[in-house]
Order: C-alpha cells, then structure tokens, then sequence
C-alpha cells in the first residue's frame, strides 16, 4: 500500500486538496465547499494510506482541523509565516500551494503551529473579546479627554472621565452639541465597562491559573484576570525552547535587519500573539505604576528613546522574559533580577 500526503489550501469560502505519493505525483486534486462532510467524503478513498493532512494556519482553521482529528486523521498545522515559498515554479495557484504543502510534509520539513486544545478555546475567545472591548473602551475615553482638553483647556483623568455622568458634562460643557458629542462617547464606555465586568466574571469562573502559572501573581502588574490571559494565549510554556523564542511570540522583539550596524530591512512585525503582546503591554503600565525599580527603568529609557511607547515596550520585553524563567524555573518573579 502506498503512503500518501494531504495539503489543503484553505479559504474564507472553499479550499483546495492535493493528495501526493511518495514520488509526489498527484493522485487527487479538487476545490470543495468550505463544509466538512465534502471534504471527509474527498478524503474517504485515500484515509487507510495517508501519512498525515496539512492545513494551512489560516483565521477559519478551527472546523477544519477539528472535524479532521475527530475522524481520525493525522493533522498538521502549516506554519506560513515560516515556510519558504518554492522558487522553482514560474506560475503558481492553489494547487501548487496545496501540494508544496504535502511536499514538506513528505520530506519532514514542515514547519508546523501550535494546534491549540480544543476544550480551551471557548474560554480563551472570551479572555480575547474582553481584551478588544478594553481596547475600545480606551479609544473613547481618550476622545472623551481629547475633546475636554480641547474646550475646556483642562485634562481629566481616565478615572475621572468614567465617573462622569450627564449632569457633569452639562457642568463642563454648557455647548448642547460639545455636551452630546460627550455623553454619546460616555454612554458607550459605561456599556463597555459593563461587559468587561461581566466577561472577566465569567472567564475567572470558567477557568482557574493552573498550579505552574500561579507563580505569575508574584509579578508587579499582573493580576488574576491578566494572569488567566497570559495562561490561555501561552499554552504549554515547554513549546518555547529558548526565552527568545517566547519574547518574539509575545511581539516584545524587534523585527529589524542589521548589518555591519545599519538596518537593512525588516521582518514581520506581526508574527507572533498579538492578545499576549497586549497582556504584557497591560502589565507594563501597571507595573511601572506600582514598582519603583521598575518605575526608573521605565524613565531611563523614556529619556534615551524620547517616547513612552518605546520606553514601555522595552518594560514588556523585560517581563516577558521574566514570564519565561519564572514559568521554566517555577520561581517568584525578582525585580532586581529583572530590571538590574
């Protein structure tokens, strides 16, 4: 019996699968619906001889890959940030994509994703949504200061502007139309707030920090809901081979090319977890809030790069290194150790 490789190139509606011998010649090849039962009936005749499918690490993997494993199948998830395109072809579609995918898979070399568990999933959207409503409510309160600043000539705190009701903004802004613009950014954020609440009271319910990442509560700036955030979006810490490894997923590094000390260019910015890049942006600002020594670093380097947000990710680049060795070695976080 023959040993067969599956690439799938997966799209927002359809997706095309190859299926290739061990001479990578082409034994099937069709684009299908973007439904389930298609592609386990495509996949039926070949099932007994395959070595393993490849699916590309697309936004809409999950069904896929999941309805796949559940009937058995050998799944791998393409890496495709990392996967050097095949030079050798002058024409290419997604056929040829499909089948360089099985090809790596064939010759062993596929750089694969992390196919994160599927029972964690849900509760790890949830942490997500709340992280986008926190960004959103951000925005609108810094309008809501932008156009204070700009009437008033007086600035108000993000407290402040949350505590704020209508008749404090009648107060401030006795211009009806100034006064609307206002209240319609307040109410939005005061629904917002709301939903946060009840997202972090649900996800603290659903899941609880596992026993190797409750160390992280030791660390300035991170608290029981950042921690949950942190846990969810990291996965199994020992898939990082080396702190670098962690700190570039978390985004904490820089993607420029240097070459005899001059940038050449620069690689892909976002590779990486944007949700974990946020979490270690949040602990940041609360860490150089409440720590002194973390405060000074966080000051030094606002002098020597002239902006905050390049001081503060330089602080999140310490902390996520500091995650990384305190979640291999299962000790409590060292500020001086971390910020010498």
């Amino acid at each position: 019996m023959k040993t067969l490789y599956a690439g799938i190139d997966l799209h927002s509606n359809n997706n095309v699968v190859v299926v290739t011998d061990a001479e990578d010649k082409v034994v099937y090849r069709k684009r299908l619906r973007n439904e389930l039962e298609v592609v386990l009936d495509a996949l039926a005749p070949f099932a007994d001889s395959l070595h393993g499918v490849v699916v590309e690490s697309t936004y809409n993997w999950y069904w896929l890959v999941d309805g796949l494993m559940d009937h058995g199948y050998r799944l791998h998830l393409a890496n495709t940030t990392a996967i050097e395109p095949y030079s050798g072809l002058k024409y290419a579609d997604d056929v040829s994509d499909a089948r360089w995918l099985a090809k790596l898979l064939r010759l062993d070399i596929l750089p694969e994703g992390y196919i994160y568990p599927k029972a964690e999933r849900p509760v790890r959207d949830l942490a997500r949504k709340r992280c986008y409503l926190v960004q959103q409510c951000t925005s609108n309160v810094l309008s809501i200061q932008n156009l204070l600043a700009r009437n008033t000539g007086r600035s108000m705190s993000a407290t402040g502007v949350k505590r704020l009701r209508d008749e404090g903004v009648d107060a401030l802004l006795p211009d009806p139309d100034l006064a609307l613009a206002v209240k319609s950014s307040l109410a939005v954020v005061h629904c917002i707030l709301e939903q946060i609440r009840l997202l972090e009271k649900t996800v603290l319910k659903r899941v609880r920090l596992r026993d190797e990442f409750k160390i992280l509560l030791t660390m300035t700036g991170i608290g029981p809901i950042l921690g949950v955030t942190i846990m969810l979006e990291t996965g199994d810490i020992a898939r990082f081979p080396t702190v670098g490894d962690f700190a570039s997923y978390a985004r904490c590094v820089d993607s420029a090319h240097i070459s005899n000390g001059k940038k050449k260019g620069k690689g892909n910015q976002k590779s990486g977890n944007a949700y974990l890049a946020w979490a270690f942006s949040e602990a940041a600002t609360f860490a150089t809030r409440y720590d002194k020594t973390i405060a000074r670093y966080y000051q030094r380097k606002c002098a020597r790069a002239k902006h905050m947000m390049v001081a503060r990710g330089a602080v999140a680049h310490k902390l996520a290194r500091a995650c990384y060795h305190m979640l291999r070695e299962q000790t409590a976080f060292d500020v001086q150790r971390a910020f010498a």
